[in-house]
């Protein structure tokens, strides 16, 4: 009888990866455990261990297991990666940062490295060194199209347009079916009759089955190449179309929502604000917010370009740190939005505003004030000023109509729901509207007023303006933000990249025959609407 061969530890872990890539974690989970304890001195098995131990949101136990893994083999690169991967995913991007340094000039030999570490630099905002391993796995690999979408990504973020623009032609043309790509590729370039894409998105769109979500973005890029060709009839029949899919894939109540902005009015009312020294002390954060396209990463983006400024992007720390503050206080998770909100008027506000601080300050470099522009805050606003009595507060506003035409006409990752459908956008900004104007009768001298039409028309004066309710000095580098090496997240890196266009005004006025609905319900609250 001829005796089984041994195991050896790399059959056990190509067992686990195969189970990885089916989905059965917690199958590949057990395996790796078993890997572990009949393997213990296998570095690559606790490597392993710890990038599923990623996948199942267990940063802890990712460091520990990559952490024996260097035991084993200190200074491993792709070890480091997977560590300083790990830290970044566990929220110590200090440490991360460490480890960032060490890598630093290290060219990894394969694309999956030099891909996973260009996605972790991105994460501690080194983006220039993100861009290098992005590229690194494109050499690599030039076929893979998701290397090219990921360079393109980082070329644009770093406003490199030209480039980032040949990436992602590069990108198409190894996958037309990217629809991703197909919608990136139209942000670009303004298109000509004689130089435009909609053939080939025509062309990909009737490969696609009928509820193939790609064609959301490809209804989005019809769009875009339709308005740069003045064909507006053509363009909103495929906006009205994209929108209309989004927003069938969302599960969204919009009367929830709106009605938490009602509540939020009725339990911060004058009484809250009769003592705001009950805050954390600091002028550190510079609140940015707004509804979505207002011109809040416009403002952002001025503001970071200062010497003294750095930026956060859309933060979620508030939010973040108010939940946990009235976990603190209910005993148990909030269940809902009303529970949370009855709660918040009995939490600790310094408390909030110093863990806020904690977590929200940018890691790296001395900079006296940091930019946090997350326009859903505007919800928030009293109550940021309960928690941080000295924090500047800015809203940016937009022509009405406007602003809800541009940001109907973007397609958002994962964000602001209510943009999909006229009525519900319409709705949603007067419920805006509303709740900052309660904001503002109670704190009149702590909101500040930037218009976006302003900055576009009479930059450096708005500038100077801005700059002032911040408390500080002009500085000419605030006018030529555009300029900077690294822009925040925004749903339009291109037109920000371009600088200060008056172009950009009233472009909704071409839609005007279909924006009915939403013109009415903004007429009916009360909004001016331009002839």
């Amino acid at each position: 009888m001829n005796a089984q061969p041994p195991v050896t530890p790399e059959a056990l872990e190509r067992q686990i990866w195969q189970l990885m890539k089916t989905g059965r974690l917690e199958q590949a989970a057990a395996a790796c455990d078993q890997l572990n304890q009949a393997f213990p001195e296998y570095g690559s098995g606790w490597n392993t261990s710890s990038r599923l131990a990623i996948a199942l949101n267990e940063p802890v136990i990712a460091l520990q297991a990559v952490q024996r893994a260097l035991l084993l083999s200190p200074g491993k690169p792709e070890w480091l990666l997977q560590k300083m991967a790990s830290l970044a995913v566990y929220g110590d991007l200090e440490a991360a940062n460490v480890i960032a340094d060490e890598l630093a000039g290290h060219e990894f030999a394969s694309g999956y490295h030099a891909s996973t570490c260009a996605v972790t630099l991105n994460q501690l905002g080194r983006y220039a060194d993100a861009e290098r391993h992005f590229a690194r796995a494109v050499e690599l690999n030039p076929n893979n199209p998701n290397y090219r979408f990921s360079l393109a990504s980082a070329q644009r973020y770093q406003g490199k347009m030209e480039a980032a623009a040949r990436s992602i032609d590069k990108a198409v043309e190894l996958n037309p079916l990217d629809c991703e790509a197909q919608l990136m590729r139209s942000s670009f370039r303004q298109c000509t009759d004689d130089d435009n894409h909609v053939a080939s998105i025509l062309a990909v769109m009737d490969k696609l089955d009928d509820d193939h979500p790609g064609r959301v973005q490809l209804h989005y890029a019809l769009f875009k190449e339709f308005d740069d060709l003045g064909r507006y009839d053509d363009a909103f029949a495929q906006l009205q179309k994209g929108a209309s899919l989004r927003r069938s894939a969302l599960a969204y109540e919009p009367g929830a929502e709106l009605d938490s902005m009602r509540l939020l009015e009725a339990q911060f009312d004058a009484s809250m604000f009769a003592n705001s020294a009950q805050g954390h002390i600091t002028a550190e954060p510079i609140f940015i917010i707004g509804m979505p396209r207002a011109g809040t990463a416009l403002a952002e983006n001025i503001l970071a370009n200062h010497p003294v400024v750095r930026t956060t992007g859309e933060s979620r720390h508030f939010g973040v740190e108010l939940f946990n503050q009235c976990e603190r206080v209910l005993g148990a998770a909030p269940a809902n939005t009303d529970d949370l909100l009855m709660a918040a008027k009995q939490i600790d506000f310094a408390a909030l505003g110093e863990a806020y601080c904690k977590q929200a300050r940018p890691v790296g470099g001395e900079f006296a004030h940091f930019v946090d522009r997350q326009p859903v805050n505007f919800k928030y606003a009293g109550l940021i000023h309960l928690a941080l009595p000295k924090a500047k507060i800015i809203v940016v506003e937009r022509e009405p109509v406007e602003n809800c035409f541009v940001a109907l006409r973007t397609l958002f990752p994962g964000a602001y729901p209510y943009t999909y459908d006229l009525q519900e956008l319409g709705e949603y900004f007067l419920a805006y509207r509303r709740l900052l104007a309660h904001w503002r009768a109670l704190l009149p001298d702590r909101i500040h007023t930037v218009h976006y039409e302003d900055l576009v028309q009479d930059s450096k004066a708005a500038i100077e303006r801005v700059l002032g309710a911040c408390d500080l000095s002009y500085d000419s580098a605030c006018l030529n933000f555009y300029t900077r090496s690294d822009t925040s997240e925004t749903a339009d890196p291109v037109q920000l990249r371009q600088g200060l266009r008056e172009r950009t005004l009233g472009q909704w006025q071409h839609y005007r025959a279909h924006l009915g609905p939403l013109i009415e319900i903004l007429e009916k609250g009360g909004v001016p609407v331009p002839d």
